[in-house]
């Protein structure tokens, strides 16, 4: 008995303990250094907005009264073909990748509370075939991309996976 409770194991979405005396957590803008125009921009914002709707913490601009900083890097989006139409040969669903580099920083001690140098997110997207209804989806799909991406980065910081 002694030794399974203290096995390592937790309950599966159980939060991890962030330090309490946080309040405020600082996210810059992150780096791009792929080709895609000003998708930082997007995954920042998507970041911001899901920890401001998921955690208790104040999200803020100034680095130097942050309690912590989250540093990002997107290196790299790739998309690949999954599916095609039989008839036609179209392509109608991609398969996108992204790998980022993120780093949750203690602003009092300098150290990394959560750190991944090669996050790895995966989703695949339906590509619209009808051309009546045919609008530029590039946008609204780095949209939901974004979105993706975030809500998979925020939970892995707070369950410090």
């Amino acid at each position: 008995m002694l030794f399974s409770a203290s096995c390592g194991y937790h309950v599966a979405g159980r939060a991890a303990q962030l330090p309490a005396a946080w309040q405020t957590i600082a996210v810059p803008a992150f780096t791009n250094d792929t080709t895609r125009y000003r998708i930082e921009q997007r995954f920042t914002q998507a970041v911001i907005r899901e920890f401001i709707t998921r955690t208790k913490y104040r999200i803020i601009q100034d680095q130097g009264s942050a309690d912590a900083v989250l540093h990002g890097t997107i290196l790299s989006i790739e998309t690949t073909p999954v599916l095609f139409d039989a008839t036609s040969g179209e392509v109608t669903t991609m398969l996108v990748t992204v790998h980022a580099k993120v780093e949750l920083i203690d602003s009092s001690t300098k150290k990394p509370v959560y750190q991944n140098d090669d996050m790895t997110f995966r989703e695949q997207y339906q590509i619209s075939a009808d051309v009546q209804s045919f609008f530029e989806e590039s946008g609204p799909a780095l949209e939901r991309m974004s979105r993706d991406f975030a809500s998979k980065l925020v939970a892995n910081v707070l369950e410090k996976f």
